[in-house]
């Protein structure tokens, strides 16, 4: 059995923290004292755990912060208040700095050979409303969420069942709580430190009020008119939302906590006063009283940086802002940091594997148009213009800085070839030309790929510009559709699309121990084969099972990781799964490993100069534990 606890030097101070914890004199925030003074708030210790998660900023060459502060950003969409849940980063395990597993929610985790999985809860701990936080909150969501026909109609999340065995989950304890199956799950664990992480737990005592087992009827009734919905499940799956954060009245275990019912144009975002973490000198974090998100155009999200209007942005941000946000650095006192940017592929196209029409259809299956598509982009000509020749021209595929990276995989298709792409158009069959040079499909309609964007990025268009000027030397024509990124992704779920533009996979700096499965049809976000993704996430009920020979294989790859027994299968099934990608090209990458500004205000402390800029791992900058960022003055 392997208890899960910090690595390293991270080890050592753990050890130390855990004797002193109890001997820890904690100091009343100072925002707060006025609030305990009237009785509307327990003290400190009363409010955090009796053994909180303690850091220790020293270790990470960060400076002891103050408490106070508003912190201002900027988000294009109200929806965008769910940024704070990734930004805020509380999970009940997390990456550190060096990306190892450690335990921050949880006290600790006990693994008996991915099998059985004991979880250990920080005794004390208390939701944003003062609720206890105990194993009843683990055991509401699995009896009364996840396995209720009408709250989860398609049963639990699939990481929860293994081989069609649905976890066996006990409470041992108020602060214990045991998953196990037959069978391993890798994933269990390491998916709680994503980005949008399962939230196998929920409030409870504040949830039960809107569940049918737990409120009489007319009283539910009453409820289920007022909020103008058709049953109780509704309205509970309303109020249950952790992740979107757009219910001010759902208690949160996160930072901070949202105080601003949508619709708005401003969201304030308050400290949790019952928040887990605390510094080495006893301040309850976070340093910063509140965080103020405004909505704003996304078209203006760098203009407004450029003003001084926000204290730390990296949405709404590009690599050709750089130009701009440097030059705003000296009028309002704010630097621009350039974080590598850990995806795969910044900027991919993905053709639409599951696109309806059953001419595209087998066009975009074809292994040898994507090939020709690929070797139609001048990839050099895109750095020099767009990165300054700061990126890399490579396939979507893992960066150098992973250890499982491989350079033939990298250079798949990435060179400038026209050459040869105009043969295998040929040979495909698409031989015939209208007027204006370009080809004709099979229905002897003009070859044209529209490829839309979710009309959020001046960067990706420029880019599709670059793109279509070579693409028309393989006669191929490109038009760019702009669109929401809701719209495309509908569009794209139900095979409309025939091509997208996004980046790559989020996860460029993987190794063999974390989950391949993003390289595999096991998510229907994934705009390249969205019905397969489906299929998997509702274990059938929706979507196309992968008819293609090599997503089977990569769904074949996928489980082996999962059942793997040591490190070496691990790697070879993800090696196996990077080579089919590089022979398939079923997301056509262009650049990688640019950088993303992020705009930091000259007083905000604690922030990295330099860091991975990767939504998983890492939840952009939330793996920097945001909570320890202050304001010097």
């Amino acid at each position: 059995m392997n208890k899960l606890t910090l690595s390293g030097l991270a080890l050592s101070s753990l050890l130390l923290f855990s004797n002193i914890a109890s001997a820890l004199e904690l100091v009343e925030t100072t925002t707060l004292q006025d609030a305990v003074a009237a009785g509307e708030l327990p003290a400190v210790q009363d409010r955090v755990p009796s053994e909180p998660y303690i850091s220790d900023l020293a270790a990470k060459g960060q400076a002891v912060g103050k408490h106070g502060g508003e912190l201002r950003t900027l988000i294009s969409k109200a929806k965008s208040v769910r940024y704070m849940v990734v930004w805020g980063y509380a999970r009940l395990l997390g990456y550190d700095e060096q990306y190892n597993l450690v335990p921050d929610i949880l006290k600790a985790v006990d693994n008996e050979d991915n099998k059985v999985f004991t979880l250990h809860l920080r005794p004390g701990h208390k939701w944003s409303n003062g609720d206890p936080f105990t194993a009843d909150d683990f055991i509401y969501y699995w009896n009364d969420v996840a396995n209720n026909e009408l709250t989860s109609p398609s049963g639990p999340p699939a990481f929860m069942v293994i081989n069609g065995e649905p976890a066996t989950v006990e409470k041992i304890d108020a602060v214990t709580v045991r998953y196990s199956w037959s069978s391993s799950n890798p994933n269990f664990l390491p998916s709680f430190a994503k980005a949008r992480p399962p939230f196998i737990y929920r409030p409870s005592t504040y949830l039960k009020q809107f569940h049918a087992d737990y409120v009489d009827e007319a009283s539910l009734t009453a409820q289920i008119e007022e909020a103008g919905v058709r049953s109780w499940a509704a309205l509970h799956n309303r109020k249950d939302n952790l992740y979107k954060n757009n219910n001010p009245d759902l208690p949160t275990l996160q930072p901070w906590m949202n105080t601003t019912a949508a619709p708005a144009n401003r969201f304030i975002m308050k400290r949790n006063p019952y928040f887990h973490r605390v510094d080495s000198t006893g301040q309850q974090l976070p340093y910063i009283d509140q965080v103020t998100m405004n909505v704003s155009s996304g078209g203006l999200i760098s203009a407004k940086a450029n003003a001084g209007e926000t204290d730390l942005q990296s949405r709404g941000l590009s690599f050709s802002d750089i130009t701009v946000l440097k030059e705003g650095e000296s009028r309002h006192g704010y630097k621009t940091h350039l974080w590598p940017v850990a995806k795969a592929s910044e900027i991919a196209l993905y053709p639409n594997l599951n696109n309806t029409d059953p001419m595209w259809r087998k066009l975009l299956r074809d292994k040898r148009f994507r090939w020709a598509l690929s070797h139609g982009i001048d990839r050099k000509i895109i750095n020099r213009s767009i990165f300054f020749g700061l990126a890399k021209e490579s396939a979507n595929t893992l960066l150098p800085s992973s250890p499982l990276f491989n350079q033939t995989h990298a250079d798949s298709g990435a060179a400038l070839d026209l050459e040869k792409a105009n043969a295998l158009l040929d040979e495909i069959g698409l031989t015939d030309r209208d007027s204006n040079g370009f080809r004709k499909l099979p229905n002897g309609e003009t070859l044209e790929i529209i490829v839309e964007t979710a009309g959020e990025s001046s960067q990706q268009v420029d880019v599709l510009q670059l793109v279509s000027e070579t693409w028309k030397e393989i006669g191929v024509k490109l038009f760019i559709k702009p669109s929401d990124r809701t719209v495309l992704r509908n569009r794209s779920y139900a095979g409309e699309t025939v091509m997208t533009v996004w980046s790559g996979w989020d996860n460029g700096i993987a190794s063999a121990d974390m989950s391949p499965g993003e390289l595999a049809p096991t998510r229907q976000d994934n705009l390249g084969w969205p019905m397969w993704g489906q299929f998997y996430e509702t274990k059938g009920q929706n979507g196309e099972a992968p008819d293609i020979a090599s997503a089977q294989r990569l769904m074949e790859l996928n489980k082996a990781w999962q059942e793997a027994s040591d490190k070496s299968a691990k790697e070879a099934a993800w090696n196996e799964m990077l080579a089919i990608h590089a022979d398939e090209l079923f997301i056509i990458g262009i650049v990688s490993g640019s950088r993303q500004p992020v705009v930091v205000a000259g007083n905000l402390k604690n922030v990295p100069e330099v860091a991975p800029y990767s939504w998983d791992p890492g939840g952009q900058w939330g793996v920097c534990h945001p909570d320890e960022f202050f304001f010097s003055n």
